[in-house]
């Protein structure tokens, strides 16, 4: 099992944030994560940086953590400029980056307020036209495509990512639907959050895990061969600390290759709080 570290992109000095980057690479963390919104969806007026200009300077104050967005709303970006950004940063990391995506929340007021597409399933097509064209244009080949709403003619794309065959992509989606699953089958991993009647969190079971990578092995087992990661988590650290090494070790014998755990924008009120918060390191089991 490996942790990561999520970080809402808001309320502290953009410096602030390299800083913690390497605090956390000190303490032991595997990961460290930024949420990519254009206006935070819990606090519409808190001040915000942008997440690709965070993790450059995370980059150059670090050496072995990995780096990367949990997630990049893949319908509000032009995927040749977001395939740029990424492979720039994958080199300038040294080839730490990993690079999750998703559809987007259609309450973020960065969709909502700002004229992007709203519709599931056109923010779904969107999603899957842009993961297509990321990895052609990250194959420094010659690439052209002809989709609904990206249309690309012989362009090629250098230099390629440190990563090979490229930068590793994890997908969000909620468990358990299928569409989103089947998507991130065809890719390096995912971020499942779980589906509950009144939108309320709950952690995945270890037979809940067990499903999803039955399903997801089903999925790749004929066109894949490259390891898949299972990223759970993602929320803040509970009290009974005990407790919480017993279900990451429980969902690790599922088949879970990472747990997440998120700092909320609250949290970053008191930074000093913060900080002692990441030096204490993961949950390690």
């Amino acid at each position: 099992m490996q942790y990561g570290l999520g970080l809402p992109n808001m309320r502290l000095p953009a410096q602030t944030f390299a800083e913690l980057a390497k605090l956390a690479e000190e303490a032991g963390w595997d990961g460290i994560f930024l949420e990519d919104y254009i206006v935070h969806w819990s606090a519409h007026d808190a001040p915000t940086h942008d997440p690709w200009i965070l993790l450059a300077a995370m980059a150059s104050r670090t050496r072995r953590i990995r780096l990367g967005t949990s997630v990049t709303a893949l319908a509000r970006r032009r995927p040749w400029k977001l395939a740029r950004e990424a492979v720039t940063l994958d080199h300038l990391s040294n080839g730490r980056l990993i690079l999750g995506v998703g559809l987007g929340d259609a309450k973020d007021p960065g969709f909502a307020h700002v004229g992007e597409a709203m519709d599931d399933r056109r923010r779904a097509s969107i999603t899957d036209e842009a993961l297509d064209v990321l990895a052609g244009l990250w194959s420094g080949q010659p690439f052209s495509y002809h989709g609904n709403h990206f249309q690309i003619h012989d362009v090629t794309f250098l230099p390629t990512p440190v990563q090979k065959p490229r930068i590793p992509i994890w997908v969000g989606g909620t468990w358990p639907f299928k569409g989103p699953l089947r998507r991130a089958a065809r890719w390096n991993g995912m971020l499942p959050y779980k589906h509950t009647d009144d939108g309320s969190w709950q952690d995945m079971t270890p037979e809940e895990v067990r499903e999803l990578k039955a399903f997801i092995e089903r999925e790749r087992e004929r066109a894949h061969s490259t390891p898949f990661d299972i990223v759970l988590g993602g929320r803040e650290r509970g009290d009974d600390w005990e407790q919480e090494r017993a279900h990451i070790r429980e969902v690790a014998a599922a088949g879970a290759t990472w747990w997440g755990e998120y700092i909320p924008p609250e949290a970053l009120e008191d930074i000093q709080a913060c900080i002692a918060h990441i030096k204490q390191g993961p949950l390690r089991g």
